[in-house]
């Protein structure tokens, strides 16, 4: 295998592919990433067999040419030094040479590396998914979906299930929810899918924060397919595969509350604020409680207090406030973090007690639900 490329795309496809990799892998050819040139142009693999990340570099596109294909051939390299080289290269091209042994000669400018390659064709092969149910989405909004959800998915292995994302696609609609049984984060979007079946499946929160890294800020559609255990996404040049988790999803739907007894309408970034400041005092304590009080139509209390510390008390102007009186305590992270998500200016609180779940979403926007439960201080 001998071919000449550019430093930058190679540089590029290789940062994608490293996101497959795992230094901490029972297979050791998973440590490397696979390359394979043929007359079209390269492609790069990584996997660490609960991802795998294909990225292609063509020979040449819209008249501009990346790659010289000197002659066809595979692959694998230690990805760690692999990427480390290719950063560092001193010049705009590099040439990678495969002898017969698999020994790797990568040349750019004066700088001359030789590295011991594997064996192409002992690297696992990808999962072969049919492309038969596949649907279309904007990749701003498939970003903004994962963003939106993908920070409320459990870190604890102790229910492996709530570590992933509940995707439901029924109706040419799309339903992300993920939920660490402390809060609940839920988006959905109708998509122009094609697909007749209906789908629950829960994808990885690990898979989808590493997908979201590396596509681009595009409305260029991607293809998106579903099979048993399989999911792949399929953008420009680039593959990206991630296994589905087993089992079944909780039934979130029976958590939303339907009816409010409180309810406050706020500037989103006041409010954030004031939740801000307020735990700087708490987060010495241990689940960095904040409190909410309704005073009057138009006012509401922030307020904390760390007995070796000291407390704050902020009050913050409300558009609205209505239904009954009010005092509730929560997490401020957990609160900040819905309010990141939410797109607007203003916010929608809604409360149907001091020990219930709460809502928090946009005044016009009925596609995106942060809920929360509180804490019991009292």
């Amino acid at each position: 295998m001998k071919f000449i490329i550019q430093r930058d795309k190679l540089t590029e496809s290789v940062q994608d592919v490293m996101k497959a990799v795992s230094s901490r892998t029972t297979i050791p050819i998973l440590t490397g990433i696979k390359i394979v040139a043929t007359e079209d142009g390269v492609t790069l693999t990584g996997s660490d067999s609960d991802i795998s990340i294909e990225s292609f570099i063509p020979a040449e596109e819209e008249d501009k040419e990346f790659v010289d294909i000197q002659q066809t051939g595979s692959v694998v390299l230690q990805a760690r030094f692999f990427s480390e080289i290719v950063k560092k290269l001193p010049k705009d091209a590099v040439e990678i040479e495969v002898s017969n042994n698999h020994s790797t000669v990568i040349r750019s400018g004066k700088a001359e590396f030789n590295l011991n390659g594997l064996d192409a064709e002992e690297y696992p092969l990808l999962p072969q998914i049919s492309e038969e149910n596949v649907f279309k989405i904007p990749t701003d909004l498939l970003k903004a979906m994962i963003r939106q959800t993908v920070f409320a998915v459990s870190t604890s292995e102790t229910r492996p299930i709530l570590t992933g994302v509940n995707w439901k696609l029924e109706d040419n609609e799309l339903i992300c929810i993920a939920t660490d049984s402390h809060r609940l984060a839920l988006r959905k979007a109708k998509i122009e899918s094609g697909v007749e079946e209906t789908y629950n499946v829960v994808i990885p929160g690990k898979s989808l924060t590493e997908l979201s890294k590396i596509l681009d800020d595009t409305n260029d559609l991607i293809d998106i397919t579903m099979t048993e255990n399989q999911i792949l996404f399929k953008a420009k040049n680039l593959l990206f595969f991630s296994r589905l988790l087993e089992g079944n999803y909780p039934d979130t739907t029976r958590l939303i509350p339907t009816e409010s007894k409180t309810e406050l309408i706020v500037n989103t970034k006041a409010f954030l604020e004031a939740i801000d400041r307020a735990s700087l005092l708490a987060r010495e304590a241990r689940n960095n409680v904040v409190k909410l009080s309704t005073l009057t139509e138009r006012m509401i209390e922030i307020s904390s207090d760390s007995p070796e510390i000291g407390k704050v008390i902020e009050e913050i102007q409300t558009d609205e406030t209505t239904g009954e009186e009010l005092k509730i305590s929560f997490s401020a992270k957990y609160v900040m973090d819905a309010l990141k998500a939410l797109e607007g200016t203003e916010i929608r609180v809604t409360f149907t007690g001091p020990m219930r779940p709460f809502l928090i979403r946009t005044p016009e926007n009925e596609s995106i639900l942060q809920l929360i439960l509180p804490v019991r201080t009292y």
